[in-house]
């Protein structure tokens, strides 16, 4: 697996060498509900700088996002919009790295590429079907997540007959309708979506076979960031799960995921620089675009 060269576009002007490297998609929530940060950095200048502490610290990517992944009260796509765009035009005057809408709507991903995004980040597996038709129009990079039932909703209960292979194939014909639509086979990234619609141990496995999305030939997302399977699995509460994370950081970059979504931009930028080292690679290449 570590032999095959694996080219990361995110968007038309940024590739990069992932054979055995990472980057790091910084987590930046225009929310006042999110699991991890509760919205602590609602207020605008707080936001800001938090995205300049993500960037000097080693972010390649920041994912801005108006609306959480879990149930939770109403937000329109208007109200999404409003969230997102300011940020996204913010950001893109003020620091020269990718930038990333966490939407599954086809009308919000629209007006954050307008306002200078090149990835769109959809966690509900392209229901929408304009958001892949924004995203080929723009020229814009993709992610496809596995979602069981879709963004928003609860699922206490989740049944797989065959878990691997359910999220796989999903995920597979994901990456087909993106090439479809005529988005270029680097610029589509999958993501086995830990937590949606899935039990802790559940996770735990897709995170322990990871080479089953990376084996399918686009490059991979690990979205693994404190979140709860972690805490089940460990017993340890959102604001402790550091090492919980970086562990998992390990797991997956070691089964060929080669994104990594995440709060802690320092200890992920310390992780993947490492695993690079111990892949063979020069870690410094890791945030070095090749073309």
């Amino acid at each position: 697996m570590y032999g095959r060269h694996v080219l990361l576009e995110l968007g038309p002007d940024r590739s990069f060498d992932v054979t055995h490297r990472c980057v790091v998609m910084a987590i930046l929530n225009r929310t006042t509900d999110s699991f991890y940060d509760r919205g602590r950095h609602w207020d605008f200048d707080e936001f800001l700088r938090l995205a300049e502490r993500h960037v000097a610290e080693g972010a390649d990517i920041l994912d801005v996002g108006g609306a959480r992944a879990a149930p939770g009260p109403e937000v329109t796509a208007a109200e999404e919009v409003d969230r997102i765009v300011p940020a996204v035009e913010a950001l893109r005057q003020r620091f020269d790295v990718a930038i990333s809408v966490d939407t599954f709507r086809g009308s919000v991903v629209e007006a954050g590429l307008e306002a200078g995004a090149c990835i769109g980040n959809d966690i509900s597996g392209f229901a929408d079907p304009t958001f892949l038709e924004a995203c080929a129009r723009h020229g814009a990079s993709v992610v496809a997540t596995h979602v069981r039932i879709g963004p928003r909703i609860a699922d206490p209960e989740p049944r797989y007959a065959d878990l691997r292979g359910e999220v796989r194939d999903f995920l597979a014909e994901r990456g087909r309708w993106a090439e479809a639509a005529g988005i270029p086979r680097p610029r589509i990234i999958l993501d086995a979506g830990l937590d949606l619609g899935k039990t802790p141990e559940m996770s735990a496995e897709l995170l322990r076979h990871s080479t089953d999305l990376a084996d399918l030939g686009w490059p991979v997302l690990l979205s693994a960031s404190n979140k709860g399977f972690l805490g089940a699995l460990h017993g340890t509460e959102v604001d402790d799960r550091a090492e919980g994370t970086w562990a998992a950081h390990a797991l997956g970059i070691a089964g060929g995921c080669r994104i990594l979504r995440v709060h802690d931009v320092r200890g992920a930028r310390r992780v993947a620089d490492l695993m690079a080292a111990v892949l063979a690679a020069d870690p410094r290449a890791a945030r070095e675009p090749v073309g």
